[in-house]
């Protein structure tokens, strides 16, 4: 009833030379991919609420914070989680804040929604509050938010502390 095929054992293969031959396809390498489909966008890097960081975070993705960073920010899109509290400055292009933020904020957009509470300064391009935020500190519109140079022009002449040789 079964009988065993020949397929895998070697021999002469009379019957290749009868079949067309098949167009052998190159295989496509690494690179073909690249320019056929677009790159996905890699998710959002989440810190947990059980997570403390001392220390500035860097990225030119998407971050969400639940827990606690010591530290600046800067990211493409920053979302703040209502556990989350960060102790610096802010710096992305879209910023949404749930939770705490004490220090600077500089977005291109910032939210605050009801459960923010922000206490420093906000420099936006656009900024949106919703009723319930608790916000302290000052709000200053800007073209380019993220440039640091943030307050115009910094005195170069400033009187420091007079030493005896000063006179």
């Amino acid at each position: 009833m079964f009988s065993k095929s020949k397929i895998n054992e070697p021999g002469p293969k009379a019957d290749d030379s009868m079949k067309p031959a098949a167009p052998e396809m190159p295989r496509p390498g690494p690179s073909d991919f690249k320019s056929s489909a677009p790159k996905a966008k890699p998710p959002a890097s989440v810190l947990s609420s059980d997570l403390h960081i001392t220390g500035n975070l860097k990225t030119t993705g998407d971050i969400q914070v639940e827990g606690t960073v010591e530290g600046d920010i800067r990211a493409h899109l920053l979302t703040v989680g209502e556990t989350a509290t960060i102790k610096g400055e802010v710096t992305a292009d879209d910023v949404v804040v749930n939770g705490r933020i004490v220090g600077r904020v500089r977005g291109l957009k910032v939210r605050l929604t009801a459960t923010a509470r922000v206490e420093g300064d906000i420099i936006h391009k656009t900024i949106a509050i919703e009723s319930g935020a608790h916000f302290e500190g000052s709000v200053q519109r800007q073209d380019d938010p993220l440039s640091s140079k943030g307050r115009g022009p910094v005195p170069t002449g400033q009187p420091t502390a007079k030493t005896p040789q000063d006179g």
